[in-house]
């Protein structure tokens, strides 16, 4: 079984983990930064959720013209422009007084820039470390998502206690370049996996892809269900106001601990078959809130569903199974866009919930109601999944 040594072994992977370390310092304090100014402003759960997972929509109306991009790009220029947007994008967000709508037209525009490299960080991580060790390498490049949520929304709780928001949104910005840097002069100039014209190779492989009868399940099991759950945590801050960032340090140590244990410890054909328990283990906790138990179960509660996150790791290794190289930037491109899009979209369904019920149990009974819809979902989506099954001889990349 590949270990740890193994991966970190690989010096592009060493260089991959630790930008996206500083990656994650932006997205996480930003977040927490855009939901907290948000729900200020306006007191509304629907623009709060939608402000944290809803930029990704915007990704979904651009990704039939720009996803391509992801293969037809060089790996580093890509990342360095993705770090230049992200960091233009944080800055923006530093100006006094934007009023909220302000605050979604920027998120919009940076998330139409992200569109077109979204698949870059993935499929280059495909393509150096070894083809058996690419779960493992996946799960540890996770571990930088829990790791620094755990770190980021802990930290970040105490310095919305003590000072404005904006201090936030700088340290995003100074660690989006850092990111920059480092992609810069630790990432060889690896050439564009592909050619071609970005909008006509971008709607013909995603037709490819969305009409296979393979890849569809696999990406639609990646993204409603988990995009749901994402939903309920989007009600975090109206749930529980000034201990939202230790309930979303609690989902970053489940999601961690989860990636840990399903991505080094269990055998390939074991991990295969625990898609749908952890689909299941996802959303199940969340059904208890409506019985109002007090924060410290709550927080163990959302831990415990975090654990479900890594059924997405078995579903990334189907992926590769079953994409040729030349396209898998896009593959990976458009599951990476879907799955922000699924979130977005459970945010959504989440915070309009809320909004409708009305009252001060509004956050926990919609969080339950949403919890229900990804079990429905994973119970609809399982009978696909056989069609993914590994093949007999895995092609040649």
């Amino acid at each position: 079984m590949t270990t740890y040594r193994d991966v970190f072994a690989i010096r592009e992977f060493r260089i991959l983990f630790i930008a996206r370390l500083f990656v994650m310092i932006g997205v996480v304090v930003s977040n927490l930064a855009l939901g907290t100014v948000m729900y200020d402003q306006t007191g509304s759960p629907l623009l709060t959720a939608v402000s944290l997972f809803g930029g990704p929509l915007v990704q979904l109306l651009t990704a039939r013209y720009l996803l391509a991009s992801s293969d037809l790009m060089r790996p580093r220029t890509a990342m360095i422009f993705t770090a230049a947007v992200t960091t233009t994008t944080a800055l923006l967000q530093l100006i006094p007084g934007l009023p909220w709508w302000m605050r979604f037209v920027t998120l919009a525009g940076g998330y139409v820039a992200l569109a077109a490299t979204s698949g870059t960080v993935v499929a280059l991580l495909s393509d150096i470390v070894p083809k058996e060790a690419f779960v493992l390498a996946r799960a540890t490049m996770n571990i930088t998502v829990g790791g620094m949520q755990i770190l980021g929304y802990g930290v970040g709780a105490i310095l919305l206690a003590a000072l404005s928001p904006s201090w936030l949104f700088a340290v995003a910005a100074v660690g989006n370049v850092v990111a920059g840097v480092i992609v810069r002069l630790g990432i060889s100039d690896h050439p564009p996996r592909a050619t071609g014209k970005v909008v006509a190779r971008t709607r013909e492989v995603n037709q490819r892809l969305l009409r296979s009868r393979v890849v569809l399940p696999l990406y639609l099991m990646m993204w409603v269900p988990n995009g749901l759950i994402v939903g309920c945590e989007a009600l975090f801050i109206p749930y529980a106001s000034d201990d939202a960032g230790y309930l979303f340090a609690a989902g970053a140590v489940g999601m961690l601990t989860g990636d840990i244990v399903i991505g080094r410890f269990v055998p390939e054909g074991v991990r295969d078959r625990m898609v749908l328990p952890l689909r299941v283990l996802l959303a199940a906790p969340f059904l208890a809130l409506p019985l109002d138990p007090p924060m410290p179960v709550v927080i163990v509660l959302v831990a415990v569903s975090a654990f479900g996150y890594p059924a997405a790791l078995p579903l990334q290794e189907r992926l590769v199974w079953h994409t040729p190289e030349d396209v898998r930037g896009q593959a990976f491109g458009l599951s990476g866009m879907g799955l922000m899009a699924g979130q977005a979209f459970g945010a959504a369904i989440a915070g309009g919930i809320a909004q409708v019920m009305g009252g001060t149990e509004a956050a926990a009974r919609s969080m339950a109601v949403t919890a229900v819809l990804s079990l429905l979902t994973t119970a609809v989506l399982a009978p696909m999944l056989s069609r993914s099954d590994k093949p007999a001889v895995v092609p040649a990349a």
